[in-house]
């Protein structure tokens, strides 16, 4: 073989390996975004789960306390309004932001029952409650699960090299499920 034509082989061998590779690792980190990008919203899909179990719990939640409670009208108007905003919502900012206001509406209602000591003793009321905070730290737990796949999914698109493939790709940003300001603050009970 003469010395121009086997310099042509290696040449194409080169390209050959060198395509492959590349390719190689195209393929593997679009792979790892769509593993990603299904992970988070296989999590988000969890956390709406236990958001609608909470949602179907309170018009039963709000019906006990009502019947204790008349006078206490802005307080279930206000949780009312905020149940419907969740329903309301389209896209997963927006069900955050809806599921923010409702958390508030309902710490508000139990505001409430504090005042009214003969809710508290309510059979149905206490099963209600307790059915609530158990589907409150269920949604504790699969936001943070969410949120956790989230930075991971994240993390992963905005590191160099794969960045420029998640941009390629059309893979953008996740959205965390953050507590909105006003949750970190202690409500005020005042009998």
């Amino acid at each position: 073989m003469a010395k121009g034509t086997r310099n042509a082989v290696i040449g194409i061998i080169a390209f050959i390996v060198v395509f492959l590779l590349i390719f190689s690792y195209v393929k593997g980190t679009y792979n790892t975004f769509v593993t990603l990008d299904e992970s988070v919203k296989a999590s988000w899909a969890q956390v709406e789960n236990q958001l609608q179990r909470r949602f179907d719990l309170i018009p039963n939640l709000v019906e006990t306390v009502k019947g204790f409670a008349r006078q206490e009208k802005e307080v279930f108007i206000g949780v009312t309004e905020a149940r419907s905003k969740v329903a309301g919502a389209g896209n997963i900012p927006e069900k955050i932001k809806a599921n923010n206001e409702l958390t508030g509406a309902l710490s508000r209602l139990l505001l409430v029952v504090e005042r009214y000591p003969d809710i508290k003793s309510n059979q149905n009321f206490i099963r209600l409650q307790d059915e609530l905070a158990g589907t409150e730290n269920r949604i504790a737990v699969e936001r943070r699960r969410y949120n956790e796949m989230v930075k991971t999914y994240n993390v992963r698109i905005r590191t160099f090299p794969a960045n420029i493939f998640a941009g390629v790709f059309g893979f953008g940003k996740a959205t965390f499920f953050e507590v909105p300001d006003t949750a970190k603050t202690a409500p005020k009970v005042t009998f």
